[in-house]
């Protein structure tokens, strides 16, 4: 009898955990599925052999923003590590900055400072329509929500992208997932998130009411989503020994 799949999710703000990720990982079977919190639990500590899938979740804080927040370096290294044992990693937002910092690639502000926040279409590139994000291609809207964005590591091509943000995916072979948009979101809890980044919404003049209403009429879709590009992508996932 196999051992139970494990998940590991490295979280930088509490309403920014796993959402919709969590009960669909636990019906495929991972157990258990912890959360560290960055900043707080050593992750210099993690024995990344245990762990069958690392995610790195979303945050407000910039991905080389070492100087204000020194354990960003630790997460980096884990995410070193991560990709060079070529073993299941998935970044979300700061989480796939983070991976493209560990690349080499630039990270930084969107042009002219912009920034990319609500509920709209990704366009698939040609590889990303080969990927696990192929049932994007029918146009169901996901939730941005980022000021910041990420270069390409050196030879992976763009898997997505929107009007604002040219980049908006990259996989890296079949074991390394990240992702810019928000897919793990809950609907039905947005309002943390509506009451947590209630000074960058201010500032950025979204309209609550209009993420309210998205909220509602998308989340059926992006939950099915969700669960079909988990399934895909999983069962890509290299064999280990």
């Amino acid at each position: 009898m196999s051992r139970p799949k494990t998940a590991l999710a490295i979280r930088h703000l509490a309403f920014e955990d796993l959402g919709l990720l969590e009960p669909l990982l636990d019906a495929r079977g991972f157990e258990p599925i912890v959360t560290l919190d960055a900043g707080v639990d050593d992750l210099r500590s993690v024995d990344l052999d245990a762990v069958d899938l690392l995610i790195v979740l979303g945050g407000p804080i910039g991905a080389c923003d070492d100087g204000l927040y020194p354990y960003l370096a630790d997460e980096v290294a884990l995410i070193e590590r991560r990709l060079a044992a070529r073993r299941p990693l998935l970044g979300i937002c700061l989480g796939a900055q983070l991976m493209a910092r560990a690349c080499g690639a630039a990270v930084g502000p969107m042009t002219h400072g912009k920034k990319e926040i609500g509920f709209g279409p990704i366009t698939l590139t040609r590889a990303g329509l080969d990927s696990a994000l192929a049932p994007l291609a029918s146009g169901q809207p996901v939730l941005h929500w980022h000021g910041d964005q990420f270069e390409l590591p050196e030879g992976v091509p763009s898997l997505a992208t929107t009007p604002l943000c040219p980049h908006q995916a990259f996989a890296i072979e079949h074991f390394a997932l990240g992702l810019q948009f928000h897919l793990e979101c809950d609907p039905a809890k947005l309002e943390r998130w509506l009451i947590g980044h209630a000074g960058e919404l201010a500032q950025a003049r979204v309209v609550l009411d209009d993420l309210r209403r998205d909220a509602a009429a998308f989340g059926p879709g992006l939950r099915a989503a969700l669960g079909d590009i988990m399934d895909r992508w999983i069962a890509g996932w290299p064999r280990q020994g």
